[in-house]
């Protein structure tokens, strides 16, 4: 894509890095940020509510991207898998969510700008 199309397409959000917008993904690295250390793979299972093979097939793709370290090792006789978000994802995390609040902050004014039938708008808390 040219400079000037992205110029002209301020709504292209070129940011969205497809590895982070999918929602298995988001889920994965929105955890890891908060744990330097990382967490084992049966913790990334539960917390993020996916299967094993699933799991296993987003780790890949972070770590090919090289925004996951992957460290496989034995804690005792059974295998232990630990994720952390490495150095380049962290950055990279960053960059999307700026860019991610950047959308919310448009989207809330555009939608802002819309009326909204009484029947659709949420309940008031009182």
């Amino acid at each position: 894509m040219r400079r000037s199309d992205r110029v002209e397409a301020p709504y292209a959000y070129e940011g969205l890095d497809r590895m982070f917008h999918e929602k298995a993904r988001l889920s994965i690295v929105t955890v890891l940020a908060g744990h330097a250390d990382g967490l084992s793979f049966t913790e990334l299972k539960s917390l993020c509510g996916l299967t094993d093979g699933n799991l296993s097939r987003h780790l890949q793709g972070l770590e090919e991207a090289d925004y996951l370290e992957i460290e496989k090792r034995y804690e005792g006789r059974r295998p232990c898998t630990r994720s952390r978000l490495s150095a380049l994802g962290r950055v990279r995390f960053l960059e999307y969510l700026a860019v991610l609040e950047k959308v919310l902050r448009e989207a809330t004014k555009a939608a802002a700008g819309v009326g909204v039938p009484s029947e659709l708008q949420p309940a008031r808390r009182r």
